[in-house]
């Protein structure tokens, strides 16, 4: 197992705009985003009594944002248990390698996550015993 130097932690974009227009949020790579972005993908349409991610990753480090409504995220690491509500555009979670994550979203949320690799099955940790075993080493 690599060492896990970082927790999971908020980070904001700046918001550009106003009421009366609208506004944008700007995420750019190694400045806000810390690292260069390999995917994006979004998700939608999830009913609010599913629970997503129930995995950890191996390498993969993610951004996630609720571009629409809000995403209720465990993380579960190493260290301990952390809790985030991502309820506003502009305002991301990044989840380092190594840290279980599950995700709750209000209704009519909309997920757009940005990572720093491209999708590898074998990244995965799906089993949960699994990944405590990998923390105790």
């Amino acid at each position: 197992m690599n060492n896990v130097l970082t927790r999971p932690y908020l980070i904001f974009c700046n918001k550009f705009g106003k009421e009366s227009e609208g506004f944008i949020s700007v995420a750019t790579e190694e400045e806000n985003i810390p690292f260069k972005i390999k995917r994006v993908f979004w998700t939608y349409g999830t009913p609010d009594n599913v629970i997503r991610g129930k995995h950890a990753h191996h390498m993969a480090s993610m951004v996630i944002f609720a571009v629409i409504g809000h995403i209720k995220i465990k993380c579960i690491d190493k260290w301990g248990e952390l809790n985030f509500l991502l309820d506003s555009p502009n305002q991301g979670l990044y989840i380092p390698a190594y840290c279980w994550h599950t995700m709750s979203y209000g209704e009519n949320s909309v997920q757009v996550v940005l990572t720093d690799t491209k999708y590898d099955e074998a990244d995965y940790i799906r089993d949960f015993e699994e990944f405590n075993k990998l923390m105790d080493t």
